[in-house]
């Protein structure tokens, strides 16, 4: 079965198969960000063979699967982080990443799709030196070149919505970490990503710490937010996520919709919720 009404590509490896009960042709709207026959190697590990993923725009994509399945690494070539020896990123249809054999398009920078696709990691990655307003409004200021005033001020606003605007003249040191997570989701969002990506962002936190990082991620799914997240937290991806990715051995090996959770095709992905939910 056809992932979404998209083509087999022979490049791609083998065909992810999708959950019954999932419409392919009608699950979600327009496509925002695809990535088609990604191939990664590091050093002789090739760690993702010949991967397709879209993200329509709204949706909620969840991927999860074992350590070393090549979830983190897809993440990370979504804005090029990581850059695929092979494959085709494009962000509305524009290409940014290598390409496909065959295609020539005219690609943009790495820089100009990171304005676009903003991402969440692991660990925090604050300035310890700058207060909890400039951490988010620096990227405003020196990437966007917007004026100091009103990069604080927007600063200001995504604060607020996460909660923190108490905070803004506190230093990284001074926060917990689902405070500091909370920062960076914060200045992710003041750049107005049309996508946005969380890299297991709870895997970092105490346990009691990561339910206040998880309702900001909630409300930001339910206020229409595309994202596409990594999380171990499957309770949370049942919750949230619209389209489902099961990754193992570097391909996606069954995806779907919410009722991949209960209707697996895949012994694998069987398995794997069996074990984790």
């Amino acid at each position: 079965m056809m992932d979404r009404g998209t083509e087999p590509d022979e490049a791609s490896g083998p065909e992810p198969i999708t959950t019954p009960g999932s419409d392919p042709l009608t699950t979600g709207g327009e496509v925002v960000l695809n990535l088609r026959a990604i191939h990664k190697w590091f050093g002789d590990n090739h760690v993702l063979r010949g991967v397709d993923l879209e993200v329509r725009r709204g949706e909620h994509v969840v991927v999860f699967g074992p350590s070393g399945s090549g979830k983190s690494t897809l993440l990370r070539t979504a804005n090029l982080l990581e850059v695929p020896q092979s494959g085709s990123i494009q962000l509305e249809g524009v290409e940014y990443g290598p390409g496909l054999a065959g295609e020539t398009r005219n690609r943009r920078t790495a820089r100009a799709l990171r304005q676009r696709v903003g991402m969440v990691f692991q660990q925090f990655n604050l300035f310890p030196h700058l207060t909890v307003l400039d951490n988010v409004s620096i990227a405003l200021r020196r990437v966007k070149r917007v004026a100091r005033e009103e990069a604080d001020l927007k600063a200001a606003r995504q604060l607020k919505r996460v909660g923190l605007l108490p905070k803004l003249g506190a230093y990284p040191g001074q926060l917990s970490g689902g405070q500091q997570q909370r920062v960076a989701i914060a200045r992710s969002l003041v750049m107005d990503p049309d996508v946005l990506l969380f890299d297991e962002p709870t895997s970092a936190l105490d346990p009691e710490l990561v339910g206040e990082v998880l309702a900001v991620m909630r409300d930001l799914a339910e206020a229409g937010m595309t994202m596409v997240v990594v999380t171990h937290e499957m309770g949370f991806g049942r919750e949230v996520g619209d389209w489902n990715v099961f990754m193992d051995e570097g391909v996606i090996v069954e995806q779907g919709d919410g009722r991949i959770y209960t209707d697996a095709v895949e012994a694998r992905t069987r398995d794997f919720i069996k074990a984790v939910l």
